[in-house]
């Protein structure tokens, strides 16, 4: 499993720290919680998808592009990150949104990611409903700046596919390490899971590596079975172009879909108990979308006895903290009821 043989830029700062949660242990009575900092990844206010673009842009680059497309919802972390890394690059990049919350008013549609997105230089060219095929809708914007003499590159939502999931490949390599350095234990690692590429490449590098490592994706959108299956799809191709023998086993990729509440993006009491724990106990911003709901979903699990008291449980932050402001009507009613 050699990463070196696929093209790659230099985005973030690596490896991220990994950092023990005690007063979090403390307070919810063990397991032993740590995170690992991919909210510190450096690129515009930092974050998961830096992994990913590493491998996406140096592929784009390789290809000659000229200017970058990708999709999101309106404050997606991903369309931020993918902005600032073009940026970087020099390449430009032209983005299309997708609605689909629309509940929180004028912060939710202009503040947040979206006032980066501009800030950074995206052009933001289209707004569509929810349920769009965002796919469909890249490819034919990308017919149209090919007949006008560019070379545009598609990057899928959340930066999910083989190419893209190399970068959480790198991670479970980076996690490895990380542990036999300080002779940390790793019984199990836990973190949010959408588009899936995080989680596809961790199991990826997890299961190339032989190293037994249990992945637990708390679901931020996707029905269990549906999510796992996702997962395991692009876990299984991303081992295929790693050149990894053999089939996945169907046991390594597991989802838990408990904490999704109402849909994507949609706030639930016990995100915003997880916002406001991290923040007043560790002094970490966590998000509303991903590792809000991420966290809520281990601090239900640990109070339910999942883990046992002694076990080591890393919890992997995505970023998005930026994400906050567009949801400030909302924390602001919540805080103001405590």
């Amino acid at each position: 499993m050699h990463l070196a043989r696929f093209p790659r830029v230099h985005l973030g700062h690596f490896p991220t720290p990994i950092e023990p949660l005690e007063n979090l242990s403390r307070l919810l009575g063990g397991p032993h919680i740590w995170i690992k900092r991919d909210d510190a990844t450096g690129l515009a206010t930092g974050g998961n998808k830096t992994r990913k673009l590493e491998f996406l842009l140096a592929d784009a680059l390789e290809k000659k592009a000229d200017v970058i497309i990708t999709q999101g919802a309106t404050q997606s972390n991903h369309v931020r990150q993918t902005i600032a890394g073009a940026a970087r690059l020099g390449l430009a990049s032209k983005v299309l949104l997708e609605q689909r919350v629309t509940d929180f008013g004028e912060d939710y549609q202009r503040s947040g990611n979206v006032l980066l997105d501009q800030l950074l230089g995206g052009e933001i060219v289209a707004h569509l409903p929810a349920g769009s095929d965002m796919q469909q809708a890249m490819e034919q914007y990308a017919s149209g700046l090919r007949e006008q003499g560019l070379r545009p590159y598609i990057i899928p939502g959340g930066g999910s596919n083989p190419i893209g999931a190399l970068g959480y490949v790198a991670c479970a390599q980076e996690l490895l390490w990380q542990s036999a350095q300080r002779r940390l234990r790793l019984d199990h690692v836990v973190h949010a899971t959408g588009s899936t590429g995080t989680q596809a490449g961790l199991v990826a590098g997890f299961t190339a590596a032989n190293s037994q490592v249990p992945v637990l994706g708390i679901s931020v959108r996707a029905p269990k079975a549906q999510q796992e299956e996702n997962v395991w799809n692009l876990a299984s191709r991303t081992r295929e172009l790693l050149g990894v023998a053999g089939e996945l086993p169907r046991e390594a990729v597991v989802a838990n879909s408990d904490y999704v509440g109402d849909g994507y993006g949609l706030p639930t009491e016990t995100m915003l108990e997880a916002l406001t724990l991290l923040a007043r106990h560790e002094g970490i911003l966590l998000d509303p979308v991903y590792s809000g709901k991420g966290m809520a979903g281990l601090i239900d699990l640990i109070r339910r006895g999942h883990f046992r008291p002694d076990e080591n449980v890393v919890f992997i932050h995505t970023g998005g903290a930026a994400g906050l402001f567009g949801y400030r009507q909302l924390l602001a009613s919540a805080l103001s009821h405590e």
